[in-house]
Order: C-alpha cells, then structure tokens, then sequence
C-alpha cells in the first residue's frame, strides 16, 4: 500500500502543480491583457487620432496658405477651426492608456500642442494681415516641438515616421 499511497500523492501533487501553473498563467495573461494593451492596438488608436487630426488640420490651413491668405476674416475662421482640432486631438490623444514612458511622450506632445493651439487662437484674432503674418513664423517655431514628439511617440509604437510635407 505504501507504494500505491505514494503514486497516488505523486499524481496528486503533479496534477495540482499543472493546474496551478495553468491558472497562475491565464491569471497573467488577463492581467496583461487589461493593464497594457499589445502595442500595434496602440499604434492604431494613436493612428485614427493622428490622422483624424491631420485631415482637419489640412482643411484648415490649405485655404490659409491658398484662398484665404489675402482675406483677414476668412484667415482668422481657418485658424479657429485649426485650435479647435489641435485641442480635440490632444483631449483624444490622453484618451489612449499608454505605458508608461510612452505616456510621457504623450503628454510632452499634449503640452507642446497645448503652446501651438494657444498661439494659433492668438492668431485668429489678428487686427491686420501684418500681425498675421508675425504669427505665421511663431507657428513655424511653435511646430517644430509638436513633430519632435510626434516622431517619437510613433518611433515607440513601432510606425514609420510621419510623411513631410
């Protein structure tokens, strides 16, 4: 008997020592799952803001530097229209869970677009063509520390750097 007690208690221990290791690993692949989405799922929320955002920004500053150059009135909606989607992608962009120093980036872009969005509502209430034209080259300036960020952020989550243009 003792022979078959100590097979029996083999078995046994063997057996919870599989279904422990089991639950122990669905246990943390759930955990995984919930506290940090894969990367490329990432990547995609982060695309869909970004590229939201680019097409109005696009809507918006292509007839400032085309039909509405000349026209103080029409300048001044495009660029309202331009803050308003600079800060509708910032409130998106802080919607997305990012790890940890990746949500610093983030937040380095939040702030930075915060300081282009404030110059470019200050902007769309230029008094004459000439003050929006000083504002243009602030804008110029004011950009450079958004596409920093934005070749970063897109560098942590494994996507090619954005187009120039």
């Amino acid at each position: 008997m003792a022979g078959s007690d100590r097979s029996c208690c083999v078995a046994t221990l063997t057996g919870l020592a599989l279904l422990a290791a089991g639950c122990g690993s669905a246990r943390h692949t759930t955990s995984t799952r919930i506290a940090a989405p894969p990367t490329r799922v990432l990547a995609a929320r982060y695309l869909a803001v970004a590229n939201a955002g680019n097409r109005r920004l696009e809507l918006a500053f292509d007839p400032l530097e085309h039909r509405d150059r000349n026209n103080l009135a029409r300048a001044e909606a495009d660029l309202r229209g331009a803050a308003a989607t600079e800060r509708l992608f910032d409130r998106r962009l802080l919607a997305i869970s990012f790890p940890q120093g990746t949500n610093r980036v983030a937040r380095t872009l939040y702030e930075v677009n915060q300081v282009r969005a404030r110059l470019t509502t200050a902007a769309s209430r230029s008094k004459s063509l000439a003050v929006l034209r000083q504002y243009e080259r602030e804008l110029k300036v004011a950009n450079m520390p958004v596409e920093q960020a934005v070749r970063k952020i897109r560098g942590l989550l494994g996507l090619p750097p954005p187009p120039s243009g």
